[in-house]
């Protein structure tokens, strides 16, 4: 299938490989954004067959990881009232709050719902007029502008019944934050292809010239990650900081206009809180006032909730490139995928779920 078995082709994965080990003349330290990046890369082996070469790291680039606990507490403290149901995507119900999670409330008799797109819980609202109905809003720019075209329809239709508990947190703010920590590893970044399909990657010019690290736009199958590694690489060795575009089938410089249209009607950028990293100027998309009616920690009165991190958890050091998640204590014994202590465990796109699967 197109775009599918040759982006998967094993021939082609030894020859880029080869490329990048002949082209290497120090190690060099790369961090994939997108959490879907780093699946592809631990379950196809690319980190084991290039370590002694480069050593990649692992960003923030997983949306339920970075959500902060006190999301999670305050979608469960929603969730458990009677007169809501409650929807959201499959990866947020097992994600531990303080002291239970989704799936726990939904054991206790809260109407908890798993839904497959925003517009569902806009169907659900209208035929549930006597329910308010909440969707947990999480993830990147990817996922933004359907979360925000539901809040537009049901403005639209007039439903009084429906809002959101909103967590987006934005890529390009994180990447400028990491690289201007003490702690800094990084070197050259692979960039998350769909937030750029969205977005397209203006916003990367300045950081790549601020930091002098070259990043580059790249896809999520095995031969797309191999060569986003092999551009990073040959900038690297010739001393080149620039953005360029593995992903071109895909993403363009502008991005999607339309989509950029319907964020900017109803989010604006606000200071946002990241799970494990803690807060990020500007890196986060927040209701506008004239939508905040739909506006579920404004509706229920939940916005006072705030919750420390577990100590156990080092996920804030994998999502920095710190750490990899062998390096926690709890991995594979306190910490499994049946009883996480934190969201890079349970979630999909996890560092830590991604090395419990594949390199155990």
């Amino acid at each position: 299938m197109k775009y599918i078995d040759e982006f998967r082709d094993p021939e082609v994965a030894k020859e880029i490989v080869k490329e990048i080990r002949k082209r290497v003349t120090k190690p060099w330290v790369i961090m994939e954004i997108c959490g879907g990046q780093t699946h592809s890369i631990i379950k196809n082996g690319i980190d084991q067959v290039l370590e002694d070469k480069i050593e990649l790291v692992h960003g923030p680039g997983c949306p339920v990881c970075v959500t902060p606990l006190e999301i999670i507490d305050k979608a469960i403290e929603i969730a458990g009232r009677k007169d809501v149901i409650f929807t959201s995507f499959g990866d947020m119900l097992r994600v531990p709050g303080s002291h239970k999670d989704l799936f726990m409330v939904k054991s206790e008799g809260g109407d908890v719902r798993t839904i497959y797109s925003t517009l569902e819980a806009l169907k659900i609202a209208r035929e549930n007029p006597e329910k308010e109905v909440v969707f947990f809003a999480v993830g990147f720019e990817t996922t933004a502008p359907g979360n925000a075209m539901a809040i537009y329809q049901a403005a639209k239709e007039g439903l009084t019944n429906f809002s959101e508990l909103v967590s987006h947190v934005l890529v390009p703010p994180a990447m400028d934050a990491l690289l201007s920590s003490p702690t800094n590893r990084v070197q050259g970044y692979l960039a998350a292809g769909h937030v750029c399909t969205v977005m397209g990657w203006e916003e990367y010019f300045p950081i790549a010239e601020k930091y002098k690290v070259p990043i580059v736009v790249t896809g999520f199958e095995p031969v797309d990650v191999l060569e986003g590694i092999l551009m990073v690489v040959k900038q690297l060795e010739n001393g080149r900081a620039e953005v360029e575009n593995q992903y071109l089938r895909s993403a363009k410089r502008e991005g999607n206009h339309p989509a950029q249209e319907i964020i900017g009607k109803v989010f604006e950028v606000s200071n946002r809180k990241w799970r494990g990293i803690g807060e990020i100027p500007l890196s986060g998309l927040k209701i506008k006032r004239e939508f905040e009616r739909f506006d579920a920690e404004l509706k229920f009165h939940v916005e006072g909730i705030v919750t420390e991190e577990p100590e156990i958890c080092i996920s804030g050091e994998v999502l920095q490139g710190l750490k990899k998640p062998k390096d926690c204590p709890a991995f594979g014994k306190e910490c499994i995928p049946e009883n996480p202590l934190g969201a890079t465990m349970v979630s999909s796109e996890g560092a830590c779920s991604a090395y419990y699967k594949y390199h155990q």
